[in-house]
């Protein structure tokens, strides 16, 4: 494809080169799988600052589509290597990257996959994770790339604004979560912006915004596994007006064990998922023994002194009875 002359987009797609470029390969976007296009070339390079890429960073980007942020990166980064599910898309993207930047197309590599299936990439290791990740598996992919790559330090993500703000709520907020539990076990999470409707195309119903992970340096001190604690986040949040005593009796085994469990973790039994930390929901994982019976896998020389009561009353404050897997649709 040409070069636009219509804005000072530099190398960067503009609104009329996403439109032309769309247009010669017939490209609809589609809401199934979440495609809306960044048109704007200030909010790529704003993106990219953001994410404080930098040229020593391979960076690894979900959900390339046409190429916008793709370009924006490879301006920045020593590498970048783009995860993309859509064929025709795929197809496209090395050659728009050889068009507009062919000093820096060594330095590209594309994957054609689900992001959700990949658990290897070529090249060196990846630093960093920057992508516009489609809406209605934003948080599945994020938490799976997070998982299967921990060499990523650093992820900025575009993002539904409703579900930045579930991945970046603390203890106590009432969109506090699965995501916002899960998100926090590898890293330390943050709201890093907004993003307007208009630097989209199609423009999206509903606002975005932009979140900051920076993967812990020290993992979260447990003996329960990651899995492990996990299953304790799903059934604590499955039921979230509910107890923990009560939403955990499941996974206990009966509410009589979950009590025990929680006791032995020093978190009230009358408290509720939202008023945890990741690191409480640890321990409690960490009481969970054969057959639910609480105390087995205690690796602590002492039990921990029970919260107080008043973390029940702020679990009041959670809405609807809504189980939080970790998706979002739109």
């Amino acid at each position: 494809m040409t070069k636009s002359t219509t804005d000072d987009s530099g190398p960067l797609l503009g609104a009329a080169d996403i439109r032309e470029l769309a247009a010669a390969l017939g490209v609809r976007p589609t809401k199934q799988r979440g495609q809306n296009f960044v048109i704007d070339a200030n909010t790529v390079r704003r993106i990219v600052r953001t994410a404080e890429v930098g040229a020593d960073d391979v960076v690894v980007e979900i959900g390339p589509g046409l190429g916008s942020l793709t370009l924006g990166l490879l301006e920045a980064a020593d590498r970048v290597i783009a995860v993309e599910i859509d064929e025709v898309l795929a197809a496209a993207l090395p050659s728009t990257v050889a068009a507009r930047m062919p000093e820096r197309a060594d330095r590209f590599a594309l994957v054609h996959s689900d992001a959700m299936h990949v658990t290897e990439l070529p090249g060196p290791a990846p630093t960093a994770l920057v992508a516009n990740l489609p809406y209605n598996v934003a948080v599945p992919v994020l938490l799976h790339m997070l998982a299967a790559f921990p060499t990523i330090d650093r992820t900025l993500v575009m993002v539904q604004s409703e579900v930045a703000d579930r991945l970046a709520a603390r203890p106590g907020n009432k969109v506090y979560g699965v995501p916002s539990v899960k998100a926090n076990w590898y890293a330390e999470v943050k709201r890093a912006g907004a993003i307007g409707r208009n630097v989209f195309w199609p423009a999206p119903n509903v606002d975005s915004g932009l979140v900051s992970l920076v993967r812990r340096t020290k993992p979260i001190e447990t003996t329960a596994s990651r899995d492990e604690v996990f299953a304790v986040v799903d059934a604590a949040f499955a039921q979230r007006r509910k107890t923990l005593r009560a939403a955990l009796s499941g996974w206990a085994g009966s509410a009589a064990a979950a009590e025990a469990a929680l006791v032995a973790a020093g978190v009230s039994p009358q408290a509720r998922g939202e008023a945890l930390t990741v690191e409480e929901f640890a321990r409690i994982a960490e009481h969970k023994g054969p057959g639910g019976a609480p105390g087995i896998r205690q690796s602590r020389g002492e039990r921990a002194p029970v919260r107080g009561e008043q973390a029940s009353a702020r679990g009041e404050q959670a809405s609807g009875a809504e189980q939080e897997s970790g998706g979002e649709q739109t």
